[in-house]
């Protein structure tokens, strides 16, 4: 046996569809890391009990946290996680990054110019567990990163969408809507984002980023379905199933 022979099987590395606007298959795309952007919509900030800025020379730097790429989902099939009773639904804009980020600061231009292309998903959350660990001052890793959280839908090229600040997102559960927000309503655009990523991560293509959530965030149960959406452009769907 090669020396360099690998003793434990690998694992795949996770990827996303990336189709055009008729939805016909056009390749994938690897996926590397997945950073997520907190309380960038201030009444997402406000119902999470969090100060909200009064004007943008207020907003000070942005939160991150980050998930686990084996925690994509692509079929919609999410089991209901452990160690939680309270499942929570956050729809997000998705941001792929096509190419690496070189040394140094990053100028707005450049920050665009990094992106691929665009999706709509879930930042499933684990409030009572997120809860607890805020109240105790300790990080809520385990309330973001776990098992099928992140569900995802395809990805369109950036040529295809435009400007993403003219969509809108939204969220059915069991056919009613739970969430709306405007894209242009974030905080912080997509450029400003990844340029404060640049400044903390070394970026590279086949990073993902969630982008964060407008108000209405919510429970989701074993039986729910659900229904995201980028504008008229791309639709995330799926279902809660019953514990593992």
């Amino acid at each position: 046996m090669s020396a360099d022979a690998d003793l434990v099987p690998a694992a795949p590395r996770p990827f996303l569809p990336v189709i055009d606007r008729r939805g016909q298959r056009l390749g994938r795309f690897p996926v590397r890391r997945i950073h997520c952007v907190g309380r960038n919509f201030a009444e997402h900030a406000r119902e999470m009990g969090a100060a909200v800025p009064a004007s943008p020379a207020e907003r000070g730097a942005p939160v991150f946290f980050q998930k686990p790429a084996d925690a994509l989902v692509l079929d919609g099939q999410v089991p209901y996680p452990p160690a939680t009773q309270a499942l929570h639904h956050e729809v997000e804009l998705v941001v792929a990054l096509g190419a690496d980020a070189g040394p140094g600061p990053l100028a707005t231009e450049a920050a665009a110019a990094l992106v691929f292309g665009y999706g709509i998903g879930l930042d499933l959350t684990r409030r009572d567990l997120q809860a607890a660990a805020k109240a105790a001052g300790l990080p809520w890793d385990t309330a973001k990163g776990f098992d099928y959280s992140a569900p995802v839908s395809p990805l369109l090229r950036a040529q295809d969408v435009g400007d993403p600040a003219a969509l809108a997102l939204s969220l059915h559960v069991n056919g009613q809507l739970r969430q709306h927000g405007r894209l242009q309503d974030m905080l912080w655009s997509v450029p400003e984002i990844v340029q404060a990523l640049a400044g903390l991560y070394a970026l590279r293509a086949g990073d993902l980023v969630f982008m964060g959530t407008p108000a209405g965030v919510g429970p989701l149960l074993p039986g729910d379905t659900w229904h995201a959406r980028l504008g008229d452009l791309l639709a995330c769907d799926g279902t809660v199933l019953p514990p593992l």
